[in-house]
């Protein structure tokens, strides 16, 4: 249903599961195993994958905390998108790498649940782009004593919001890494 004529494709994004962003997240081994699961469901189905990876003055280039976790590994032919802002598609190829494999709706998955993920999670439907978030799969770190909500409080109101999210001629909504379908809505 998006908005984007003659793009059928699903594409899925892994956003910033970095050794810095995730250490000490909320239920990270089962995100991240969560994140493997869909991975290798859209390998499986060719659906293509692309990565993101954040940058910024913790996360220096090259260092050990912006690398991705261990667990994960890109393969040959997935693009790896650089970004400095919260919004995956902010100032970065990522919409250039979309439209050239026709994709109009995107997976999400990764971290940090209350900054990037829900940054690209808007900046996709605003651009016209399904966006699903895959419910499992996404994480974030406790940030309570600066008056946040606990993770799971994040993390579950997230889901919430993201399912009956929607705008004309483009929808959000969840599923769990299981439940997932990569199939056209």
């Amino acid at each position: 249903m998006t908005t984007l004529p003659g793009r059928p494709n699903t594409a899925l994004l892994v956003i910033d599961v970095q050794n810095g962003v995730v250490d000490g997240s909320h239920n990270r081994d089962s995100v991240i195993a969560n994140i493997n699961t869909v991975l290798d469901r859209a390998r499986a189905e060719d659906v293509p994958v692309i990565w993101v990876q954040h940058h910024d003055e913790d996360l220096v280039r090259g260092s050990e905390s912006w690398g991705y976790v261990p667990e994960l590994e890109r393969r040959d032919g997935e693009p790896l998108v650089h970004k400095q802002y919260g919004d995956s598609f902010e100032d970065t190829e990522l919409e250039a790498l979309l439209a050239e494999r026709g994709v109009g709706r995107v997976v999400v998955t990764g971290a940090q649940t209350d900054a990037c993920i829900r940054s690209t999670l808007h900046g996709a439907l605003v651009r016209g782009y399904d966006t699903t978030l895959v419910s499992d799969a996404h994480t974030t770190e406790d940030h309570t004593a600066y008056g946040a909500p606990a993770p799971e409080q994040v993390i579950t109101h997230t889901n919430l919001y993201w399912e009956h999210q929607h705008a004309p001629g483009r929808r959000g909504g969840t599923a769990t890494a299981a439940n997932l379908s990569f199939a056209a809505v």
